[in-house]
Formats: structure tokens, C-alpha cells, sequence
């Protein structure tokens, strides 16, 4: 199993690195990506992260996306708008490829929604933007995760542990998933509100 999670200008570290090195323990082929290719890419927090290769839902079976950090809910809304508008084509893409899960933390689902890319589907994110979700014509449920198929999202920036850790159970087994919260200390919180 491959995986790219998406880094785009002001993301939100934890958002990213939270499914990053948990689906990474779990034994995937994990990868920094970004729409533009291989940079430093800064977080809304200071810190860069270095992607090392393109978005290419072609080439992934699984595609991440995080949410922003910055200072004010507004400044947050014109990161999360950028990068809808940046990552709109290779989302829509990866969202349209049979067999792929697009799966966000935090606002990242946000971005989906600005983009019009999952208007009628079934989502969450962190609790201050679930009106937002609902605005975009996304059904927002208020949940720790939410499995809508192919989508995949989880609410606020502590979720992505969780969000790795279901999809780990999902794609490759109840077994390592109970192996990665023994190693990283962690148990799962929340429900899982599912479309099936």
C-alpha cells in the first residue's frame, strides 16, 4: 500500500505528521507530497517540511490531507481556500480513480468542500467549522471519524493518530492496528460514524 500526504503553504504539522508516522509504523510506503513537487513547504506554525515528490493520484492508493494552522479563524478560511484552489485538479482526480481513499484531519476536509469536491457527501472536521462543512453542502456529522467509503475524515488535529490507526485496520488488519496503539501508547477515542 502507498500513500501521499499532501502539504500545501500554512498546513498544520500535526495534521500531517499525526497519519504520517502512524500509517508509516503500520508498514506503508508513506510520502510527503506537494501539488507543486519537491520544496519546503512552511506550516502555518513556522515549521517546513520538506516534500519529496509531486501529488500524483495516479501512482497512490491513499491520498492525506491536513488541515492549516494559523492565527485567526479567518486567516485559517484563506489558507484552507488556497489550497482548494491549488490542490482542486489532482483531488478531483484522486477522488474520481477507482480503488484510491481520500482521507483529511482537521480542516482538511474543508479544503475538499471549498474546491465543491465532496457536495453531498458525508464528512467531519474540527468542531469549529462543522457550519462551515454544512454551508458547502457536505452532510457534517459531528464525530471523531467519519468513513464515507473513499473518504475518509477525521475531526479535530488530535484525530490523526486515530485517523492512521483506522485506516491501518481497514486496509491491512485489526492486528496491526492493535500492534501500533500498544507501541505508541494510544488508544483509540470516539466513534466512527460510517455510510455502511
Amino acid at each position: 500500500m502507498k500513500a501521499q500526504v499532501v502539504l500545501f503553504d500554512g498546513f498544520d504539522p500535526l495534521d500531517a505528521i499525526g497519519p504520517y508516522e502512524t500509517l508509516n509504523a503500520g508498514g506503508v510506503d508513506v510520502e510527503l507530497v506537494s501539488a507543486e513537487g519537491p520544496r519546503e513547504v512552511p506550516s502555518g506554525l513556522r515549521p517546513s517540511l520538506a516534500a519529496t515528490a509531486r501529488l500524483d493520484p495516479e501512482d497512490t492508493d491513499l491520498v492525506v490531507v491536513p488541515g492549516a494552522a494559523a492565527g485567526t479563524e479567518d486567516e485559517i478560511l484563506a489558507l484552507l481556500g488556497k489550497a482548494a484552489a491549488t490542490l482542486r485538479a489532482p483531488l478531483q482526480r484522486a477522488l474520481d480513480r477507482e480503488g484510491l481513499t481520500v482521507a483529511t484531519v482537521c480542516g482538511g476536509s474543508l479544503v475538499l468542500a471549498m474546491a465543491g469536491l465532496i457536495t453531498g457527501r458525508t464528512a467531519t472536521t474540527n468542531h469549529l467549522g462543522l457550519h462551515a462543512l454544512e454551508s458547502m453542502g457536505v452532510h457534517a456529522v459531528r464525530t471523531r471519524l467519519v468513513d464515507d467509503g473513499d473518504l475518509v475524515t477525521a475531526a479535530g488535529v488530535t484525530s490523526g493518530v486515530d485517523l492512521g490507526l483506522y485506516l491501518v485496520e481497514r486496509e491491512i488488519g485489526a492486528r496491526k492496528a492493535v500492534e501500533l496503539e500498544t507501541l505508541f501508547a494510544h488508544e483509540r477515542r470516539g466513534t466512527v460514524w460510517s455510510t455502511a
